[in-house]
């Protein structure tokens, strides 16, 4: 539970499944008011009436291309339209394909960009200018334990989380005299139906099961740490703890870790 969002308008992108799902359902726990959004509305309906069949909190839905800038746009311009105010931004949107680099489809790479980097970017510029106006708020961008530290077969995918780590760091920055917080998120691997797009040959998952984190404890954890001024949420610390052990020992790891890289 967290009573500093009760009765505070969270909005959630890629609300459909996954940690978008669970980060809905803590939220809603804790009083929040949400706006869900996602490509797949039937989806969204559904998570809408589970909430309110439970709890007391105004529920808005919209379906949601976050690569689409006119569809932004008018999204959000309802939104401010009909909840009045945005507290808390969460950037969830996101997917990623496992494959090495030069086989890549190029197709592939620019719908990552444009979902991973682009629109999350363009989500938070809907939202900047009222947060600062308001002097308060939350943005927090679910970025990746892959945005610390790149393995073979997801170098697109590690790009546009290494972008949107770049883009938080300066961001929070950019917000800090405002009173406007700014949180990256770096989970590991997530037992959700990410990879089921990522990894279609199922091997990595195959590998690396036993470690992969609950959506609903990493839904906990940022619920828990929203409207707080909380700089990063790492997960599990273990695999953090190597992270930082790579920006310190970058051609160690690489040499030791070789054959546990290549498992995807």
């Amino acid at each position: 539970m967290n009573p500093r969002i009760h009765g505070k308008n969270v909005v959630i992108t890629g609300a459909s499944s996954g940690i978008g799902e669970q980060m809905a359902i803590k939220a809603a726990e804790s009083g929040a008011n949400l706006v869900l959004l996602a490509r797949r509305v039937e989806k969204l309906e559904e998570l809408k009436s589970f909430l309110e069949s439970r709890y007391s909190n105004k529920v808005w839905i919209h379906s949601l291309d976050v690569s689409e800038r006119e569809n932004v746009e008018a999204v959000f311009s309802a939104i401010f339209a009909e909840a009045g105010k945005i507290d808390v931004l969460v950037n969830n949107a996101g997917f990623g394909i496992f494959e090495e680099a030069h086989l890549a489809k190029w197709g592939d790479i620019e719908r990552m960009f444009a979902v991973n980097v682009l629109g999350l970017i363009s989500c938070t510029q809907m939202v900047i200018e009222h947060m600062q106006k308001n002097r308060s708020g939350h943005i927090v961008n679910i970025a990746s334990q892959a945005g610390k530290i790149a393995t073979p077969k997801s170098s697109i995918y590690a790009a546009t989380k290494h972008a949107v780590l770049g883009f938080s760091n300066s961001l929070r920055m950019e917000l800090s005299t405002y009173g406007v917080f700014v949180t990256t998120v770096n989970p590991g691997p997530i037992a959700t139906n990410f990879f089921e797009i990522a990894d279609r040959s199922g091997t990595y998952v195959q590998n690396i099961q036993r470690f992969m984190l609950k959506p609903e404890k990493v839904a906990e954890k940022v619920v828990a740490a929203m409207l707080t001024n909380t700089r990063e949420i790492n997960l599990p610390r273990w695999m953090n703890a190597g992270s930082v052990f790579y920006t310190l020992f970058p051609r160690l790891v690489e040499k030791v870790g070789k054959n546990a890289f290549f498992k995807k």
